[in-house]
């Protein structure tokens, strides 16, 4: 069975209410692929996640960018996973590098958290990704796997996950890993879960590529035979989103 086409948008910590409106009102308007080509999500900040879920077409889906590692309580600053099925949201971003690195979350604590939203019912984009330090020492799929490893210690049923693969160092840089760069590591990673998890999971998880994807690169990119589809940062916030959308139809015509 063919994977379907996966676009993510990470709005990271932008956006004001107006800028929101006027984001959805542009995803609104758009002709897309329809859905079984490809499947969108957006994940705007959590203030917003009302207004976004409101407000956003159907055949596209909402996430949140990250929620905490259990069960709610005396966790100042945290939402839990059952505040985010409470709003109906249905996806959230876990282990993103930006967490990873600036607050320090280990692979442990990704995978535990991973664990936990899929327990309460929530669909995971789990992050993975070098940064350029580790790539130049050839470490990059030492540390991708150790990475997915984490998670597959603690779950078993992989159909409500997508692994976002992304090279650290071509995070809002402008820097893209080459189309072959992202398919070595996207079919090494497919390779590991064929060892490790099952040679089922291997082939219907879905692998997606984020790191300065744009408007320009997006259909060489989605051309890849293991790239499934994208998780994308700043081009999400402007029109060009789109036709980053419109390059699922590219694996449609393959």
């Amino acid at each position: 069975m063919a994977r379907k086409f996966f676009v993510g948008g990470n709005w990271k910590c932008n956006g004001t209410t107006e800028e929101v409106k006027k984001i959805v009102a542009t995803l609104n308007d758009a002709q897309v692929p329809p859905q079984d080509v490809v499947e969108v999500v957006v994940s705007p900040p959590f203030i917003f996640l009302p207004l976004v879920k409101s407000t956003l077409r159907p055949d596209f889906h909402v996430a949140a960018q990250n929620c905490w590692v259990k069960k709610g309580g005396a966790f100042t600053g945290e939402v839990s996973a059952e505040m985010l099925v409470n709003l109906s949201i249905p996806w959230v971003i876990l282990g993103h590098s930006e967490r990873r690195q600036l607050l320090g979350e280990s692979n442990e604590f990704v995978g535990e958290k991973t664990a936990y939203a899929l327990s309460q019912g929530l669909k995971v984009i789990a992050c993975v990704g070098e940064t350029l330090e580790q790539r130049e020492a050839g470490a990059t799929l030492e540390v991708v796997a150790a990475q997915t490893k984490a998670i597959a210690e603690r779950v078993s049923n992989w159909a409500d996950v997508v692994i976002a693969y992304e090279p650290v160092w071509a995070i809002g840089t402008g820097k893209v890993a080459t189309p072959a760069q992202a398919q070595e590591v996207h079919c090494e990673l497919r390779k590991w879960l064929h060892a490790n998890t099952s040679p089922e999971v291997a082939a219907t998880t879905r692998i997606i590529y984020g790191g300065s994807v744009n408007g320009g690169n997006c259909k060489v990119l989605a051309g890849q035979p293991d790239v499934d589809g994208f998780l994308v940062g700043g081009a999400s916030l402007k029109p060009e989103f789109i036709d980053i959308i419109k390059s699922a139809e590219v694996k449609k015509s393959a």
